[in-house]
């Protein structure tokens, strides 16, 4: 079989892409890398039509830049006793503005993918390899762009964990940064005033106070504080029944008492 592929990448640097096993390894698409075995050592997953087969095994690569590179590798399915043999010869000419890539490529396989069309097969087979060289080029194009090096040079943006948190208005200090916050404020009045602004209508100084005292609060005090107005809890209603029951039984008593008093004199005087 053979394919071809074009990259608009210069031949130097897709060659020195193809001499390094490493990015040979992330370049395969479906590629999963085996941690701790050789560069190119560990899973690929490959769709042929609608089937998904996947294989285990290593991919040898050999060449400079000077001759073609060469691609051998061995692989088993992950699920089952097939078997592929692939040898790759990989060539790179020059062409307008990049780099064209020839493939030729001659395997053996047994199992699941034998039992496959074979059209069906080398479809398969030339996506996956112009797949291949256009992620090659593509990795080497980013590594290659200024701007990706001024990105590496950028600082890390700050986590949201850096984020300064206003603080809360239950600190005794409180009062004097909402102070130094209001001066500040009253200054960028002056400075509308002064623009022209003066005639607009702006919420009085103890407002603004209040909205940033309450920006200023954290979640927890803002659920725990009381509703006011409209939302205001209703009060229970007082008990006035004791009350007005000890407002008459008062007076009844004294005069019972009273009138208990004259008919003991009166008493004592007819005797």
């Amino acid at each position: 079989m053979e394919h071809e592929v074009f990259v608009p990448v210069p031949v130097e640097r897709l060659g020195e892409a193809l001499a390094d096993p490493a990015r040979v390894a992330r370049a395969i698409p479906g590629f999963q890398q085996d941690a701790g075995k050789e560069p190119v050592a560990g899973r690929l997953k490959v769709r042929i039509g609608g089937h998904t087969i996947t294989y285990r095994g290593a991919l040898r690569v050999t060449g400079d830049g000077d001759g073609p590179y060469t691609l051998e590798g061995e692989a088993t399915e992950a699920r089952g006793t097939g078997t592929v043999k692939l040898s790759l010869a990989v060539r790179l000419r020059t062409a307008p503005d990049g780099t064209t890539v020839a493939f030729t490529a001659a395997a053996t396989a047994d199992g699941r993918i034998a039992e496959l069309p074979g059209d069906t097969v080398t479809a398969a087979a030339a996506r996956l390899l112009g797949r291949f060289a256009q992620r090659l080029g593509e990795g080497e194009a980013t590594a290659a762009s200024p701007k990706s090096a001024e990105q590496r040079a950028e600082p890390p943006a700050p986590s949201v964990f850096e984020t300064e948190v206003p603080p809360s208005s239950l600190d005794p200090f409180a009062d004097e940064d909402d102070s130094a916050r209001g001066s500040d404020a009253d200054r960028r009045s002056d400075r509308r005033a002064a623009r022209g602004f003066a005639d607009e209508d702006q919420p009085p100084a103890e407002a603004a106070h209040a909205r940033r005292t309450m920006i200023g609060r954290s979640a927890e005090e803002v659920d725990h504080a009381p509703p006011r107005g409209r939302y205001a809890p209703v009060p229970a209603p007082e008990t006035v029944a004791s009350t007005a029951t000890l407002r008459w039984a008062a007076p009844a008593a004294a005069l019972l008492v009273a009138s208990a008093i004259v008919a003991g004199r009166l008493l004592r005087r007819r005797r």
